[in-house]
Parts: C-alpha cells; sequence; structure tokens
C-alpha cells in the first residue's frame, strides 16, 4: 500500500525534540510542577497598543478581502521609515521590501526562489532548522557551516572547499543567534558580503532577533549597512519575538530586489498575503519601538537572564551572558550528550531544555534555555537543578 510521503520529507532530519516533548506531556498529566524553558514563544502578552489598533482594523471591511501582493504600500513606507532611522539605510519601498507571513515562511520559501535542483546551499550549524528544510523542499544540497565557540559562534568563511563555493548560489547567516545568541560586527558581515561577490553566491540573513539586545553598545547591525550588500544579500525580519506577536504571522523581507521579486513569485503561487488587519497592527508595531513597553519588556529579560545565569554558574554550568535575543546556550555538564542532559534534567527536576543536537551535529554538548519563565519560577528551576549529580 502506498505511503503517501514523498522522498523529500526522508530527507529531513529527525526531530530529536519529539521524545522530549511526549516526557513533557507525560509529566504534565501526571501532575507534576514543569517548568518549561523549552520553546522560544514569549510569555508576555501582545502590546496594547498593537492589539487596539488590531481591534480598529479589524472591524474595517477593506480589510476583509484577500491582501494580495507583497504587502500595503504602507506597511513597506513604515518599514523603509524604520531602517533610515535605525539603520541609516534607504530602501526602496515599491521594490526592496516585501511583507511576509513570519520570517519563518520567508525563509523557508527562499531557496524555492533563488536556486535550482543540485545546487549547495551554505548552512551554518547549530542553527534554525528551517534552513534545512526549505533547502531540502528545493532540491538542493546542503553544505554545514560549524558554528563553534572558539570563534565567537561565526562560520570560518575560509574553510568552505573551492569545490563547494563553486557550485554553492545561497548562504544562511542568523544573527542575533538562535540557538547560541552570539552577535555579528558588522566587520564580519563586510567579510561575508567580500565573499558573497566573489563567489556569486546569495545571502540570508535572519535577522529576527535584532531588536532583542540588552545594551545600547551592543546593539546589533544590519548586513546592509555594508556597502554594496544590496547587491548580494537580503535580510529577514520578524515582528513576533520583538512585540511578543508570535501567533500573529507577520514580518517582511528586504534588500535585493531581484531575490525578492523571486521570492514574491513564489509566494503569489502560495498564499494570499498577510491580513490586512494584521498589517496595520504591524505598523502601529514598528512606529511604537520607541515606546517605554518595548524597553520594559527588554528589561523584563535582562532580569530573567541574569537569574538563570547567575543560578546556572552557582551550580557549575559553564555559560556566557548572552548580549541579545532571549535564549541562554550552556554548556552541557559532565561532559554529557546534550539528550542525555535534557533528559535527565526533565526526569530529576521537572524542568525542559531543548538539547543542542536538535539544531544539528555541532550543537552537541550544549542545551538552550529560553527565557520566557518569570523570575521567581527561573529561581525555582536553578534550585532543582543544583540536586542533580552529574
Amino acid at each position: 500500500m502506498t505511503t503517501w510521503q514523498s522522498e523529500r520529507l526522508s530527507q529531513l532530519p529527525p526531530y530529536l525534540f519529539v521524545e522530549i516533548d511526549r516526557k513533557k506531556r507525560e509529566a504534565i498529566a501526571a501532575g507534576r510542577d514543569v517548568i518549561d524553558f523549552g520553546v522560544g514563544d514569549p510569555d508576555l502578552p501582545t502590546h496594547r497598543f498593537i492589539v487596539e489598533r488590531m481591534a480598529e482594523a479589524i472591524r474595517d471591511p477593506a480589510n476583509h478581502r484577500y491582501a494580495l501582493g507583497v504587502g500595503m504600500l504602507e506597511f513597506r513606507q513604515t518599514v523603509a521609515d524604520f531602517f533610515e532611522q535605525r539603520y541609516g539605510i534607504k530602501l526602496d519601498p515599491t521594490t526592496e521590501i516585501i511583507a511576509l507571513l513570519g520570517s519563518k515562511e520567508g525563509l523557508a520559501h527562499l531557496p524555492t526562489a533563488v536556486i535550482n535542483p543540485g545546487d549547495t546551499v551554505l548552512l551554518p550549524e547549530p542553527g534554525y532548522p528551517v534552513y534545512v528544510g526549505g533547502t531540502v523542499f528545493a532540491g538542493a544540497r546542503c553544505f554545514t557551516m560549524p558554528l563553534r565557540e572558539s570563534n565567537g559562534w561565526l562560520p570560518v568563511l575560509e574553510d568552505i572547499p573551492t569545490e563547494v563555493r563553486r557550485t554553492s548560489r545561497l548562504m544562511f547567516l542568523n544573527y542575533p543567534n538562535n540557538p547560541t545568541a552570539a552577535c555579528a560586527p558588522l566587520s564580519f558581515f563586510q567579510r561575508a558580503v567580500d565573499f558573497a561577490r566573489r563567489h556569486d553566491i546569495l545571502i540570508a540573513q535572519d535577522a529576527a532577533y535584532s531588536e532583542m539586545y540588552f545594551d545600547a553598545a551592543d546593539r546589533p547591525p544590519s548586513i546592509l549597512q555594508v556597502p554594496g550588500a544590496m547587491d548580494v544579500a537580503v535580510e529577514f525580519h520578524s515582528l513576533s519575538k520583538t512585540f511578543n506577536m508570535t501567533g500573529w504571522r507577520i514580518g517582511f523581507a528586504i534588500g535585493n530586489r531581484t531575490a525578492l521579486a523571486s521570492l514574491a513569485k513564489v509566494k503569489n503561487n502560495i498564499d494570499s498575503g498577510v491580513f490586512g488587519a494584521v498589517q496595520r497592527a504591524g505598523i502601529a508595531a514598528l512606529r511604537g519601538i520607541g515606546r517605554p513597553e518595548i524597553a520594559a519588556q527588554i528589561d523584563t529579560y535582562r532580569r530573567r537572564r541574569d537569574v538563570l545565569v547567575a543560578g546556572l554558574r552557582e551550580v557549575g554550568w559553564s555559560v556566557a551572558v548572552p548580549q541579545a535575543t532571549f535564549y541562554v546556550w550552556a554548556s552541557c555538564p559532565g561532559g554529557l550528550d546534550s539528550m542525555s542532559v535534557a533528559s535527565r534534567i526533565l526526569d530529576e527536576a521537572d524542568v525542559v531544555v531543548i538539547p543542542g543536537l536538535g539544531f544539528g551535529r555541532c550543537g552537541e554538548g550544549y542545551v538552550r534555555f529560553a527565557l520566557t519563565v518569570d523570575e521567581s519560577r527561573t529561581r525555582e528551576a536553578a534550585r532543582r537543578l543544583a540536586r542533580i549529580k552529574w
């Protein structure tokens, strides 16, 4: 009997979070008090000024129809205004910005839009699994760029073999980084742009966490600040984490107009655009980036970060203080593998973390905590971890 599964699906790496998720659900069903640092989904609600704009927009019949195309011009102009103010980058809202159903959707569809079957895609590892999925679905080949702590979690572009460079047409980057929380300096983006120009490679820089930084001195740059980057780069942004809008599904891509036109052509054949009322809410969100609510949210994550890092260090874990994102990337204690550590933490402390192996083989030896647990529960989690004998 036919199994009704394409060969492409069999090429995807195993979803290693399944076992942890199963055990978490069993623990909750058994009445155990589980503290969940797993999924990177904000526990804080969407800000009221955004919700109120959505409530107004959803009553407008003009927003009840298909929102076809690359996004409202007003939304794209708001993005352009934001980038000129934030980065000093001038973007043409008619050709260099498109709206997305969340940045994940755009990242997943980009390989289909810009490469051919048999081409090579350069993928950071550990990395967001959607990069691999989008590459596999496009029929392309994956080449892993290892990210190592010794190099600040940046890929060493010079290590990419000459024969791989010849067939590579797309490179994914992600800074601030999920899962490592590393940031990339503008000098690295300059090297990446120079590399891409020499080898005719498009860079897809995933900047979903660009506004989730803790100190002004560490404010992440945009790759498009590099002279000439518009020739070889697109950058993906999301409103999900900055504004607690994960369920709203809105993001945008900016940069090279030819690549964006190709992505838009794929999207026009797959989806019908971002709901108009959500775009109106997105406009309000971007215009409100300087509001005190946003600063207060970052302060909340900063306090949680400090509590978690201090608690982990107190019990002997090796962990760096992240400058951005809402993740803490911690080295596994006792030299154990990440699945064993994640399983034992859940079994013995009722605490959920994500094993680094789930982000690729180069993530082995680490686990990821998401700062989506309040301070008191975070302290409780640290107390529980202290009871485990490694």
